[in-house]
């Protein structure tokens, strides 16, 4: 049993990330046309159950949309929560809303494997919010109740922006900390008392090992994103703060992918977890039409050129390897007359934010980016994402092309691929198992096209990794054979 939901647009700021609306009564205008498989295929998240008691739910769910009454209110959500909800026009959970809050309500530690784009952020921050409210308390100085950790500033900031809007009708506070800005106005908010605190590794080490902010009494820990901060090397800083955390605590994890090493870190930390997998690869690429140009290296930019010139790319996110290329494209771009700006880890803060604010308003119509900056950008109508680079890890180009193609608008994603790229490509191709379609155009390289070598291995979740997530037990934690080393935080 499959509990499914319409895939609406919806303007201003969606809830957790661009989420989906259900509205079964549009699928019944569609249910009989001879074009619906596709257009379902677009449209529909499908829930995927982990065992007997979450079909049951899912079931009850399936039961009351039909009806058209599945709510916020169905899921027992208090009324200054629903009332924040409605106010910026959401009535209807998404799949993993409807999956996730019921036992999170209950306390349930949880892995939830989840795309950008499906709800999320919304899945964990309305739960906590209400079981905070029920047992409310007085903020204690550099003591937060709440600890989320995200591995950049900028999904931390819209992170603590979901507390803000969802929370708004409660008097709960809140702040986020990250590195690249001065600590002091930080350091003053947390002498004050924060109920919720959202924080990158680096920066809240830092203040652990100054003395300002102590984790002995956080009762909810949330990992968001999980696998980018293990590929970042976040690893020592994880286990740093985690060993600083109280025994006695509510533990969530979210992840885009689920690889072992993402299955082993869960299985040491979680007890007795709900697994949900709310937004399986495939459905999310399924809306985006994939197209790859083989091409030379010399000729890449070049080809970037005349794409600008011969298609409509209105809002397009380029991605790069490295800063400095990043920076090289969009200063390029900018002399062809093309309004354009970079965004990675060498940029300040105030540089990234400004950037940012003018790919969201329209101001840049091109906004170029490493994978480690374009983690937490949330912008509506990206037309195009290209990646000028193809990235070395497979699960990053699911990352990459997840940023357009939201809210079941029409998205693209184009994909430049030299020869020494070539089993970057397969490595893709063998993860998403859809082979990319391959466009003709005035740089096409044969040599790229046949290059040929052994086949990039991806990470794919295993029998291993699954199998170990499902049987998450109190009694399976911290017991630990040879796992894979995991990487060295970089710089």
């Amino acid at each position: 049993m499959k509990c499914l939901c319409i895939r609406l647009k919806v303007p201003g700021n969606s809830i957790a990330e661009d989420a989906t609306l259900g509205r079964i009564s549009e699928m019944r205008h569609i249910k009989h046309s001879k074009n619906r498989d596709k257009a379902l295929r677009c449209l529909l998240h499908p829930l995927h159950e982990t065992d007997a008691k979450s079909r049951d739910v899912s079931l009850r769910m399936k039961l009351s949309n039909s009806r058209g009454k599945m709510s916020f209110e169905n899921l027992n959500i208090i009324a200054p929560l629903q009332q924040a909800l409605a106010k910026e026009g959401y009535t209807i959970p998404t799949p993993i809303q409807m999956q996730a809050i019921p036992y999170l309500l209950q306390g349930k530690d949880l892995m939830g494997i989840a795309q950008t784009g499906t709800g999320k952020t919304a899945a964990f921050v309305l739960p906590i919010l209400q079981r905070m409210f029920e047992n409310n308390k007085a903020p204690i100085p550099g003591a937060p109740r709440v600890l989320v950790l995200a591995p950049t500033r900028e999904l931390a900031a819209q992170i603590d922006q979901s507390f803000a809007t969802y929370g708004q009708f409660l008097r709960f506070r809140h702040t986020v900390i990250f590195g690249g800005v001065r600590q002091g106005p930080q350091v003053r908010i947390l002498s004050r008392g924060v109920d919720i605190l959202v924080a990158t590794p680096g920066r809240l080490l830092d203040l652990m090992n100054q003395g300002y902010i102590r984790l002995k009494d956080v009762e909810f820990f949330v990992l968001d994103e999980i696998d980018r901060m293990l590929d970042m090397g976040f690893i020592n800083d994880m286990r740093k703060i985690v060993s600083a955390l109280p025994q006695k605590r509510q533990s969530l994890f979210f992840s885009a992918t689920l690889s072992r090493q993402t299955g082993e870190f869960a299985e040491r930390l979680l007890k007795d977890a709900v697994r949900i997998n709310a937004a399986p690869q495939a459905s999310t690429l399924e809306c985006i039409e994939q197209r790859v140009f083989f091409v030379d290296q010399n000729n890449k930019y070049p080809l970037l050129q005349r794409l600008f010139i011969d298609q409509d790319l209105d809002r397009v996110l380029v991605f790069t390897r490295t800063k400095h290329r990043a920076d090289k494209i969009a200063e390029m771009l900018s002399k062809d007359k093309i309004n354009a700006d970079a965004i990675h880890g060498n940029k300040s803060q105030n540089q990234r934010t400004k950037a940012m604010h003018d790919f969201k308003s329209g101001h840049l119509r091109v906004l170029v980016a490493t994978d480690i900056a374009a983690r937490g950008i949330d912008v509506n109508d990206i037309s195009h994402v290209i990646n000028y680079d193809l990235p070395s890890e497979p699960e990053s180009y699911v990352h990459r092309i997840g940023r357009t193609g939201r809210a079941g608008a029409d998205g693209m994603a184009y994909s430049f691929c030299s020869s020494d790229e070539r089993n970057m490509l397969r490595g893709i191709e063998r993860l998403t198992r859809k082979k990319i379609e391959v466009s003709e155009h005035k740089y096409h390289s044969e040599n790229a096209k046949n290059a040929v070598g052994e086949a990039a291995k991806p990470a794919t979740p295993g029998r291993s990794s699954r199998a170990m997530l499902r049987n998450l037990r109190p009694d399976s934690m911290h017991k630990s054979g040879s796992h894979r080393p995991y990487p060295v935080r970089r710089n």
